[in-house]
């Protein structure tokens, strides 16, 4: 199983939010590419990127400090957050990014997701973001009423590389991801299913890779940045 260290970024700065919400976000570092090759020198093999500031506004905003771990870290990278058209996905896409992460678009514009996951093999990712079972959408400032696995299973035939779920009352908040819900959707799809959301400690990603479903990986933020996940330790006991 993959673990993907994310780099929250919002206003040029890698940091963490609680719940989603932007006015309870902590820096962690004010140098974004120098945070991703701590992560790759430890031995991360993926990098899972999210532009904040551009999922609330529906473009990308964060574009340097992206560019610059494109230039810099030489591992895969895949970025969510703003990315709602076709001109976007091609533009990160040939700016070396390995897989873009749609998310509001899965919900409000699905052709365009099935359209970009035909010209751009295994390089499209659908990310789920929900709460208490149901979608949210727009840096999740906007609920709908559109179940998890509903959504899921509409991109069966489309060929997306990977579905990312998130469980938003779980995300950064230290609390353990939601462990039943993401083995439940990696059982429901043939998609390989991205867990994420409150992932704290090794315990949490072994239960996770345990859990009956053949997750993809998961994503970790807040827990690396504290200290409660010793990256190297847990790089090598998720290859035993």
């Amino acid at each position: 199983m993959i673990l993907y260290p994310a780099i929250d970024l919002k206003d040029g700065q890698a940091v963490r939010l609680v719940h989603g919400d932007m006015d309870r976000s902590t820096v962690f570092n004010d140098d974004p590419a120098a945070q991703a090759r701590s992560f790759v020198a430890a031995g991360c093999e993926w990098l899972h990127l999210v532009d904040l500031n551009g999922a609330f506004e529906g473009a990308p905003v964060n574009a340097a400090p992206v560019e610059a771990i494109l230039r810099n870290c030489g591992v895969p990278v895949q970025l969510g957050g703003g990315i709602r058209d076709m001109a976007t996905i091609e533009m990160w896409l040939e700016k070396g990014l390995r897989r873009v992460i749609l998310g509001t678009v899965a919900v409000e514009n699905p052709d365009l997701v099935r359209t970009a996951a035909r010209r751009f093999p295994g390089q499209v990712a659908v990310g789920i973001d929900a709460r208490n079972g149901f979608v949210a959408t727009k840096g999740w400032a906007e609920e709908t009423d559109v179940q998890v696995t509903d959504l899921a299973k509409s991109f069966e035939d489309a060929g997306v590389a990977a579905i990312i779920y998130t469980d938003i009352l779980r995300d950064g908040a230290m609390g353990g991801p939601n462990i039943a819900a993401t083995a439940a959707l990696a059982q429901a799809v043939s998609i390989p299913v991205i867990a994420s959301g409150g992932v704290s400690s090794l315990a949490d990603l072994i239960a996770l890779r345990d859990c009956g479903a053949d997750l993809n990986g998961a994503i970790s933020g807040r827990a690396l940045y504290d200290g409660a996940i010793d990256l190297a330790d847990t790089l090598a006991a998720l290859k035993e």
